[in-house]
């Protein structure tokens, strides 16, 4: 079990989805090597095969997302930057928000810094295994509630949420309904027009397995004249005025875009598209069963969220009884070779609510590129860390 010559173990999907599939890293090298220019800054054929490559990424993920209008969707770094331009350019003083006890530091932090604003918010609190109760979010609406900003799935446990029910919810009552979707983006099924979803905010550089550096968020039509961009300035659009585009996704996309990595995004959402989402869910949740069956009669082990995968993403979260998780996990990469994420995971909310703060957990996270021998490998190394526990 231990050696040098053993091969590393990843599990740290949920951060960081690796290895990503070989067509990524091709297409950016393509990029590189055959593109390179700025997309929509000049006329030349290589500036327009650079935007062409963009709205190719743009048209992939409407197709993912069931979104009818490529345009809708502007590019971002990151599902964090996509948060803070929804929340922050939304959001006004006098407004109230829901969110719940299971966010993201990427939810959180805007909405407190908008607190400090004079927004009023109303975190409503979740249960054990992190499933928000719809009919708390109904009860927590007054008049002056103008949005529901919440996760789709945990990144701590990877319980999923019923964003259907409360999409609809939302949508009674005039809301605006927003959905951080970092961690099912890729994944598990999202349809922003059956949910219904205004706002949805993703990654690229989990399960759509596209390079770091990228991700985006979706605005429903008409929503823009109501969301203030975070920054302004050149967008190869409209040039010849010194105000900012009023039109997407321009209005949101100042500065030279990250092409290449964007270029890789799309081949991420290739893969996806042609492996089939049923086919990506359906091998997670089966080394997350093998997972739960493996660890569930350890001796000390606690494992947190639903027992079961109808309902949760790749990820699993536990502690060993008399071990902090800091030192489970260095154990796991020192001795197996097993890489792991210990602590808060940037969600101090989510672990108040599942009762493991301040230490926090050791979070397995998988992928469609590990195996069922890795995760048994892993549990050969918890059974072997929690036998000479104290």
């Amino acid at each position: 079990m231990t050696g040098k010559n053993m091969k590393t173990i990843y599990f740290d999907n949920a951060a960081t989805s690796w290895p990503k599939p070989p067509e990524v890293n091709a297409a950016m090298q393509k990029y590189m090597r055959t593109i390179g220019a700025n997309p929509g800054r000049s006329g030349h054929r290589l500036s327009v095969e650079a935007a062409r490559a963009v709205y190719n990424a743009r048209e992939k993920l409407s197709q993912l997302f069931n979104i009818s209008d490529p345009l809708r969707i502007v590019m971002t770094k990151n599902a964090t930057e996509a948060l803070n331009i929804a929340i922050l350019g939304f959001l006004k003083a006098g407004d109230h928000v829901i969110t719940t006890s299971m966010e993201h530091n990427s939810v959180m932090r805007p909405l407190r810094a908008m607190e400090r604003r004079g927004v009023k918010l109303a975190v409503i609190s979740c249960d054990q295994e992190g499933l928000v109760e719809p009919s708390q979010i109904k009860r927590a609406i007054k008049k002056n509630t103008t949005a529901i900003f919440m996760t789709h799935a945990s990144n701590v446990i990877g319980t999923v949420m019923p964003v259907a029910e409360i999409g609809r919810m939302a949508h009674k009552h005039g809301l605006i309904f927003c959905v951080d979707a970092a961690q099912t983006a890729g994944c598990y099924p999202i349809d922003v027009q059956a949910t219904p979803i205004d706002l949805l905010a993703f990654t690229g550089h989990k399960s759509l397995f596209g390079p770091p550096g990228t991700g985006g968020l979706y605005i429903r039509k008409g929503l823009e004249q109501r969301i203030e961009p975070l920054y302004v300035g050149g967008t190869g659009s409209r040039s010849e005025v010194e105000e900012q585009p009023d039109f997407m996704p321009d209005r949101y996309e100042a500065g030279t875009p990250n092409t290449v990595g964007i270029t890789g995004l799309q081949a991420g959402i290739d893969f996806v598209l042609s492996a089939g989402m049923d086919q990506i869910k359906s091998k997670e949740a089966s080394l997350v069963e093998i997972f739960l069956e493996g660890i569930q009669d350890l001796p000390g082990v606690t494992f947190y969220g639903q027992a079961g995968t109808h309902k949760r993403t790749p990820v699993v979260s536990l502690n060993l009884a008399g071990m902090d998780p800091a030192a489970v996990a260095l154990e796991l990469d020192d001795r197996f070779k097993i890489m792991v994420r210990s602590g808060l995971h940037c969600a101090p909310a989510a672990h108040k609510t599942i009762g493991t703060y301040p230490k926090g957990t050791v979070r397995f996270s998988f992928s469609y590129f590990n195996t069922q021998a890795q995760v048994t490998k892993a549990v050969e190394a918890l059974t072997i860390i929690s036998k000479r526990r104290k």
